[in-house]
């Protein structure tokens, strides 16, 4: 470069920050304001601009309202990372709350109660007082939200300020809106708590009556909710709720349909008259169907509810099965949704016109709602008697047309009809008999083998027609070898002939000697034992009368559709599942104690620096499992109770928010997750029993630790020093613990930071950790490091790139594990668990009756691991294959993947 090119590197422009920085502080009121405007854009895209947080803060104190707003709005955004510039805010919170104009008062409460800053809450407590009394509705309304996420922060402050009291006295204001957010915000406050706060009682029930029918939409819906939880005394008063619930049936918003459905079902159950039912269930068709011309999302939510409620009331939708015809145009979601519910409202009455759409829909061009439709015919045989005969003339209709996937759906239903009215219809064998060629799903060719076992001696050729089946029996799956087995016995107790025999020796040899699958093998040597010993017996066993079967594949339990029904209107009555199954809940018990929250807090006793130890030194033996909490020798002298529970924590991580909180031993707060393992045991660490292990938060990787005195003397100055490990973990700062008086516990969290202090050689999970503090020598003990910890978001990816990387790596970066002690039952539930600690699914197949499943995950440092996990679902036995360009992390892998295999 000559000497005139430095040009291109000076610039008269300052930077967009400081750019802002010096808009922000004009003179001028329109250019302030277009800077708050520029900022707001900024954080809305992504860019960090905390650092204009004084700046922006000193626009707050204006007349204008838009400017105010874009100001807290920031302040909202930005107030957790800078909560001592949040304080600055204060005063003119507080002023504003005393505003003329109620939206501005409205405006300074509403955003203090959003700031989730523990300095802040304390400032908050006065202004929200004056505002739940204040003259305004608006501004009343605003303040009983504000309660509840005061509650969700701070429960104790909330009741001991007597919010709760000022809350119960809103559901009396003359304001409707003011009651449904009254009403609101006491049912999320009882969702959070362990104890009753709200109840509805005869008392109030009048009250939220009353203001049912002038407040909002969403107003409606809260005390819709509420009113479904309150038990009326008796079937009159059931009546009487329900007559005036019964009007917003007719509302335009299906939020409200839906909680007013949910309302009447429950008040339903204690009216005696059945007139009164009748007229009710007549009240609730047309809300209901006037749902499904709504867009398919809703239609979807809607159906879902319907075929819930269907299962209690049939009789409300009974003669409205043609609004759940399908249309050309519905999408899948809801075409399968239609048809559960035209299978439970399927009666005598209707079952010509319910077949003649399932035979439409069997010829349509979507397999799986062909599939869905063949089986719904069978479905409906199998519930209604009187129409089994014409059920099973469409679905002979259906094979005729040969085409291979409704053929072999229609024999597995015939096989269950078969089941359902033994010797009634066993006259169409010959008719499948001669599709036999066609199959090749595992399921219909168990159903086919089943049918000519279980009917060997009506098929003359049956011993033929098996044999067909048995020249591939090792290539088979489970489910056809194990038809296949029990068909082939069946046919030699049938028809003991020379045929039979020969094939029945091939049969066992095959199912004995050739096979890995136990419970092949099992039922083989079972037959064998019973034909070899007593074929009489044998007959008792394998020709035994079977008990009629009953379609209840699609019903609930009886108490699981009480909770659901309970739920209508909810993302419950979607999933068909409790919300306790979808939903973690952190329950708050109030606290007597100042909330600490790390890594804010600075008490005295925390040291200044982390401490000198040697790189290496011998560690004592030490215990890896975990230890109930010691019990104290000598009383607390220092007791501050933990703070109120923090948002539910993460798998590994932070046990409720506890961070460095003194906690008496003899009191113990039960952790979130399992308890932390101890690495010094109390005898040998004179007193000091330390347990700790790795989590990961947010991201972050801590130590999370839990110190116990169990000596006589006051411990305090704890120091920590890790040695060399093979991540080159090292704390990020000094650890934080109190004084700790005897019989008192503490826990930490200490961040930790990668690749510092590295050891060389192959990895290994050892971490070896000294601790001492001011009263006693330094300790030595050894954790276990696990690659979970380690596994980032960033192994995440598409199939293709997982294609290519699997394809770039040499088959010597290869390595695989068995884990035969390990089963499998549920796929789903595996890969839920995989994709909680960052195992990320790629995609999956079937190998003969294996299921292959793709993953990838990733460390730090960019080490992916491609992963190929092969199992038997509900058989002993897993093999994990990786790929990686590390092959020497393959131990630690396959610990961490262990772990999560066992769950």
């Amino acid at each position: 470069m000559s000497g005139h090119d430095s040009k291109y590197f000076s610039t008269t422009k300052k930077g967009e920050i400081p750019e802002l920085k010096e808009e922000l502080n004009s003179q001028y009121k329109d250019k302030r304001k277009d800077a708050v405007k520029k900022v707001i854009a900024a954080m809305t895209v992504g860019k960090d601009v905390s650092s204009l947080f004084t700046d922006v803060v000193n626009c707050m104190q204006t007349e204008n309202l838009e400017l105010k707003k874009l100001v807290y709005l920031y302040l909202i955004n930005y107030a957790k990372s800078q909560p001592d510039l949040a304080i600055l805010a204060v005063n003119t919170f507080v002023k504003d709350s005393q505003d003329p104009n109620p939206l501005i008062r409205a405006l300074a409460v509403r955003t203090m109660g959003c700031i989730r800053v523990d300095k802040i809450t304390e400032y908050l407590c006065d202004p929200l007082q004056r505002c739940l009394k204040d003259d305004d509705p608006y501004v009343r309304k605003t303040a009983s939200i504000c309660v509840a996420k005061l509650y969700d922060i701070n429960a104790e402050l909330v009741e001991d300020r007597g919010f709760l009291e000022s809350l119960k006295d809103l559901i009396s204001d003359n304001n409707p809106m003011v009651v449904a957010n009254a009403v609101a915000a006491l049912s999320e406050i009882q969702e959070n708590s362990s104890r009753p706060i709200f109840e509805v009682t005869s008392h109030t029930l009048s009250k939220l009556l009353t203001a049912l029918n002038e407040c909002t939409e969403w107003g409606q819906v809260f005390i819709l909710d509420a009113l479904s939880k309150y038990k009326a005394a008796d079937a009159r008063e059931a009546e009487s709720i329900v007559e005036r619930v019964t009007p917003r049936l007719q509302h335009a918003n299906c939020a409200v349909v839906l909680s007013a459905v949910k309302m009447i079902l429950q008040q339903m159950e204690l009216i005696t008259s059945t007139d009164v039912v009748r007229n009710l269930c007549k009240k609730m068709a047309p809300p209901l169907v006037t749902l499904l011309s709504a867009e398919p999302e809703i239609q979807y939510v809607a159906l879902r509810n319907i075929n819930l409620i269907v299962q209690r009331r049939p009789t409300i939708l009974a003669h409205e099965i043609k609004v759940f015809f399908c249309k050309y145009n519905d999408p899948i979601y809801v075409k399968m949704e239609k048809l559960e519910i035209m299978i439970k409202l399927a009666s005598d009455r209707n079952i010509d016109q319910v077949l003649l759409e399932f035979k439409e829909y069997a010829t349509e061009v979507d397999v799986d709602f062909v599939r869905k439709a063949v089986r719904a015919i069978g479905r409906c045989a199998i519930k209604l008697e009187r129409a089994a005969e014409r059920c099973i003339s469409v679905l002979l209709e259906l094979i005729k047309i040969k085409v291979n996937y409704v053929v072999q759906e229609a024999i597995i239903v015939i096989k269950d009809i078969f089941r359902r009215y033994p010797n009634t219809y066993e006259s169409i064998i010959a008719t499948l008999c001669e599709s036999l060629d066609t199959l090749d799903e595992p399921e219909a060719k168990a159903s086919m083998i089943w049918i000519i076992g279980e009917y060997a001696e009506r098929i003359d050729n049956a011993d033929e027609l098996l044999e067909s089946f048995l020249e591939s029996f090792p290539e088979e799956p489970a489910q056809v070898q194990l038809q296949l087995l029990t068909a082939t016995v069946k046919l030699f107790l049938k028809k003991p002939t020379e045929g039979p025999q020969q094939m029945i020796q091939v049969v066992l040899n095959n199912a004995t000697v050739e096979t890995d699958n136990p419970d092949l093998r099992d039922r083989a040597y079972i037959y064998w034992r019973l034909l070899s010993t007593d074929p009489e017996a044998a007959k008792d066993v394998v020709l035994a009368e079977k008990p009629v079967i009953s379609d209840d594949s699609n019903q609930l339990d009886p108490s699981l559709l009480d909770e659901l029904l309970a739920n209508i209107a909810t993302l419950s009555s979607v999933y068909h599942k409790p919300p306790d199954s979808f939903v973690t809940r952190v329950k708050t018990t109030p606290q007597r104690s100042e909330e600490e929250d790390y890594p804010d807090g600075s008490e005295a006793g925390y040291s200044e620096s982390s401490a000198h130890a040697p790189d290496s030194g011998a560690s004592p033996p030490t215990s890896s499992s975990s230890v109930p909490y010691a019990s104290p020798k000598h009383p607390a002298t220092t007791q501050v109770s933990p703070p109120p529970a923090a948002p539910a924590p993460d798998l590994l991580g932070d046990l409720i928010g506890l961070d460095n909180a003194i906690v008496p031993v003899d009191q113990p707060v039960e952790p979130a997750g399992p308890p932390l393992p101890v690495l010094l045991p109390a005898s040998t660490g004179q007193g000091l029993q330390i347990s700790a292990h790795l989590a990961r938060k947010d991201g972050q990787i801590f130590y999370s630790m839990l110190f116990e005195n169990n000596s006589q003397i006051p411990l305090d100055g704890f120091m920590i020093q890790f040695n060399k490990n093979s991540f080159g973990l090292a704390p990020a700062g000094p650890l934080q613990v109190p004084q700790l008086q005897p019989g008192t516990s503490a826990r930490t969290l200490l961040p930790m930071v990668l690749f510092q202090n590295m050891a060389p050689g192959p990895p290994n999970s050892l971490l070896q950790v000294a601790v001492k503090n001011n009263q006693q020598p330094v300790w030595y003990f050894s954790d276990k490091i696990s690659l979970l910890v380690f596994f980032s978001e960033d192994g995440k990816m598409e199939r293709a790139s997982f294609l290519e990387a699997w394809k770039s790596l040499p088959d010597s970066n290869e390595v695989s594990k068995e884990f035969p002690g390990i089963t499998v039952n549920s796929l789903e539930g595996i890969l839920d668990r995989l994709a909680a600690s960052k195992v990320f699914f790629i995609a999956k197949r079937k190998h003969a009756n294996q299921e292959v499943l793709y993953l990838s995950a990733q460390v730090p440092g960019g080490i992916t691991f491609l992963i190929e996990l092969t199992m038997v679902a509900g058989a002993p036995g897993v093999k994990c294959a990786i790929k990686t360009p590390s092959p020497e992390m393959a131990p630690l892998f396959f610990e961490a993947i262990e772990t999560l295999l066992r769950g």
